[in-house]
C-alpha cells in the first residue's frame, strides 16, 4: 500500500515512456500520423548519412571534456576556502551557493547572452581598460567557451558535496602530518585528495551525465550557432522532435545518448578502482 503511489507513478510516468520511446526509435513517427515500423533505418541514417549527428556529438564531447574538470576544480577550490572556521562563514556559503539555485533557468541564460553580447557588460568592462571586445557568443572561436563558463559558474551543488566530504576528514590526520613535518601541499596530496576521492568520483559521474544533457544554455544563448559551434546533442535531439516532428528519429537519438552515457559511466566505474580510496578497504583502491 505504501509503495503503491510511487510504483504506479514509476510504471506510468517513467518505465512506460522509456519502453515507448524504444519502440518509436524503430519507427517513422510525426505525431500527426500513426507510427510506421521501419526497423533500424533511423539508426542507419544517423550513423551513415547525418553529418549533423557527428558535429553535435563532437561539440558535446568537447563541452564535457572541458567543463566537467573545470567545474570540479573550482568547486573543490571554493569548498576548501569555505571549510575554514571564519566568522560569518554560513553567510558566505549561502551567497556562493545561491547562484546555483537559478543557474539553469532561462532568465540566467538570457542574462548570460546579454553579458557576452557585442554591447554586453563584459565588453563594457573591457573598454574601461582600453580593450576592444568582441561578440563572444557570435564568434565560433569563443561561443562554446561562454557556455563552458556558464556551466562552470553553476558549481554550487558540487561545491556543497565537496564541503560535506571535507567535513568528514578526521582532523587527527592533519595533526599527525604536521608533527611529521608535512606542508600544506603534502597534506593536500596525501590526505585531502585520497579521502575526498569517493566524493570526487560521485561528482564526476553526475557531472558527465548532466553535461551531456545540456540544453537550455545552447538553446537560449546561441541557438546552436554560430556555424553549429555550440550545437549540443540535446539541442539537435530537441529540434528533430519538436521542430521537424521526427519523433522516431529523435527517439533513436535519445537511445544513442543513453548508450554513450552508460558506456562512459561504466568506464568511470572501472577506472575508479585505480584512484578512488575507501576507508572500509583500509585506504586502498579496489
Amino acid at each position: 500500500m505504501f509503495i503503491a503511489p510511487w510504483l504506479i507513478g514509476f510504471l506510468l510516468l517513467t518505465l512506460w515512456p522509456i519502453a515507448q520511446s524504444f519502440y518509436l526509435s524503430f519507427t517513422e513517427y510525426s505525431l500527426l500520423e500513426a507510427p510506421v515500423w521501419t526497423g533500424t533505418d533511423n539508426y542507419a541514417n544517423i550513423f551513415n548519412h547525418d553529418d549533423t549527428f557527428t558535429k553535435s556529438l563532437s561539440v558535446t564531447f568537447m563541452f564535457v571534456l572541458i567543463s566537467v574538470p573545470l567545474k570540479l576544480f573550482f568547486s573543490l577550490l571554493v569548498a576548501m576556502a569555505l571549510s575554514k572556521n571564519v566568522r560569518g562563514m554560513n553567510l558566505y556559503r549561502t551567497a556562493i551557493y545561491f547562484p546555483s539555485l537559478i543557474g539553469g533557468s532561462i532568465a540566467v541564460a538570457a542574462l548570460w547572452r546579454n553579458m557576452f553580447g557585442l554591447e554586453g557588460y563584459v565588453n563594457q568592462v573591457l573598454s574601461w581598460f582600453g580593450i576592444q571586445g568582441l561578440g563572444w557568443i557570435t564568434n565560433p572561436d569563443t561561443s562554446l567557451g561562454t557556455l563552458i563558463l556558464l556551466n562552470t559558474w553553476q558549481f554550487g551543488s558540487t561545491m556543497v558535496i565537496f564541503l560535506a566530504g571535507l567535513k568528514q576528514i578526521p582532523q587527527e590526520l592533519y595533526e599527525s602530518a604536521s608533527v611529521d613535518g608535512a606542508g600544506r601541499f603534502r597534506k593536500f596530496v596525501s590526505i585531502t585528495l585520497p579521502m575526498l576521492s569517493p566524493v570526487m568520483f560521485f561528482n564526476l559521474v553526475l557531472g558527465v551525465i548532466g553535461s551531456f544533457q545540456t540544453f537550455t544554455s545552447a538553446f537560449i544563448i546561441t541557438k546552436g550557432g554560430p556555424i553549429n559551434s555550440t550545437y549540443m546533442y540535446a539541442l539537435f535531439l530537441y529540434e528533430k522532435a519538436f521542430k521537424h516532428y521526427q519523433m522516431g528519429y529523435a527517439s533513436a537519438l535519445a537511445w544513442i545518448l543513453l548508450v554513450i552515457v552508460a558506456v562512459l559511466t561504466a568506464l568511470n566505474f572501472f577506472a575508479s578502482r585505480y584512484w578512488v580510496f575507501y576507508e572500509s578497504d583500509g585506504g586502498k583502491a579496489k
